[in-house]
């Protein structure tokens, strides 16, 4: 590495033009918006609904257990589809840091430069392919 550069700094400017880096940042921003609509939407359907709404059962019967269950369920799994949600949001706002600090393309691992394709698909990524097997292998 040379002197006086931070980790990746020199590569990025020769690698990605800031066209390129906005055109990034755009990507990444709409992502986050359809991420957040999503979560809103699960939130909507899930938290802000009664049991009975939610089955579409208003009569005066009680549940029953099984119907019960079956409800809590569903509401687990939406909850737990939020939670993955809101980490890929945490996800997007970092890469978005990384465009700011000058590190957004560069491999977290090997300081090699991430695909243009994959950053495109996957704009998040902090590994290249390479490492990103490396680790799912382990």
């Amino acid at each position: 590495m040379r002197r006086g550069y931070r980790r990746g700094e020199n590569k990025l400017k020769k690698k990605f033009t800031k066209k390129e880096l906005k055109e990034f940042k755009k990507i990444i921003l709409k992502r986050k918006e359809e991420v957040n609509d999503e979560i809103k939407h699960i939130s909507e359907d899930t938290l802000k609904k009664s049991q009975k709404e939610a089955s579409g059962d208003i009569s005066g019967y009680t549940y029953h257990m099984a119907d019960v269950a079956t409800d809590n369920y569903d509401r687990e799994f939406s909850l737990g589809l939020a939670s993955n949600d809101r980490k890929f949001l945490y996800e997007l706002e970092d890469a978005l840091k990384r465009i700011e600090d000058g590190t957004y393309g560069v491999c977290q691992d090997c300081d090699s430069f991430i695909a243009r394709t994959r950053l495109k698909a996957v704009p998040q990524a902090r590994l290249c392919v390479k490492c990103q097997e490396k680790r799912e292998k382990k």
